[in-house]
């Protein structure tokens, strides 16, 4: 297995036909896991789309190092190909960075993935209603329907520190969330069986 950078068009097919959610997220860094010479998997980053987020993990001077990892899907029968995929795709973001993700409970997922990669958890989202976007799905910087208001479930929260032994101590006493127990129970894996085109590594 490798894991290599990918471009947003070569993970466009993945999240559209294999992902739960079927909607392109604003990308920033994108990285794939090819077994045998092709493409099995795909975790992206993206600038988060609420400002207050970024202020509120570890304050305001900190919030410029915030990105949310936001679409993870794999299509492998390798056994550990997904915490294989975002441990070397956090390798590879630039340093110092905040990592944020989120474990939707609406999906049945806790997050083991990312207690695996040593993320910490730091609580769950309340349930909540926004305004629909023009697709009917949830509306991204204020700009929606606010007549129309949809549901938005509860999501675990985790927060991983990437960067130096000393970068890492600087950030984690930054941080603006309690360190709480890992959340556990079932969890479930959704069906990414969606046939996408072939994608070959560049080189063998």
């Amino acid at each position: 297995m490798r894991v290599l950078p990918i471009n947003t068009f070569e993970a466009e097919p993945w999240i559209l036909r294999k992902h739960y959610s079927k909607r392109m997220p604003s990308i920033s860094y994108a990285f794939g896991l090819y077994e045998d010479g092709l493409l099995t998997g795909v975790c992206t980053f993206g600038m988060p789309a609420s400002p207050f987020l970024c202020m509120g993990v570890c304050g305001k001077d900190n919030k410029d190092m915030v990105i949310e990892l936001n679409r993870l899907c794999v299509d492998s029968k390798t056994r550990n190909a997904t915490s294989f995929l975002v441990g070397n795709s956090l390798k590879m973001l630039p340093r110092p960075m905040i990592v944020v993700s989120y474990a939707d409970t609406a999906q049945n997922h806790v997050g083991y993935i990312y207690q695996a990669c040593n993320f910490l958890f730091t609580g769950t989202t309340k349930e909540r209603t926004d305004m629909a976007g023009k697709d009917g799905g949830h509306s991204r910087h204020n700009k929606g329907d606010r007549t129309n208001r949809i549901d938005r479930s509860a999501k675990h929260r985790y927060i991983f520190f990437v960067g130096n032994k000393f970068e890492k101590k600087h950030l984690r006493e930054q941080l603006m969330y309690p360190v709480m127990d890992f959340p556990k129970g079932d969890t479930k894996r959704y069906n990414a069986s969606a046939e996408v085109p072939i994608q070959h590594m560049l080189f063998t």
